[in-house]
């Protein structure tokens, strides 16, 4: 069973392309999911409400729900992209 394509994704970041602003805390905008998915290597999403810290992998994605304050740290060598959805993802 398929789940809701993305209606948008970022391009794929490295530890030296993350842009800040993901770096720091930010949130989706209302009726918006993100979904972190890793390519490579390890990412640590850290949730502020409510507080959490995750960390994320291959076949290991992170769901940000709508309005959710997080940021991200890379770990070491990464590689990763963020897809947006405008319904609850499968994950």
């Amino acid at each position: 069973m398929n789940g809701p394509a993305p209606y948008r994704s970022t391009p794929v970041f490295d530890q030296d392309t993350l842009p800040i602003a993901l770096r720091e805390r930010h949130t989706t905008k209302a009726n918006v999911w993100g979904v972190i998915r890793v390519l490579e290597g390890q990412l640590q999403l850290t949730m502020l409400e409510p507080a959490a810290d995750i960390i994320l992998e291959p076949g290991n994605p992170g769901v940000i729900q709508p309005q959710q304050p997080h940021f991200v740290t890379p770990l070491g060598l990464m590689k990763m992209q963020v897809d947006f959805y405008d319904q609850p993802p499968c994950g």
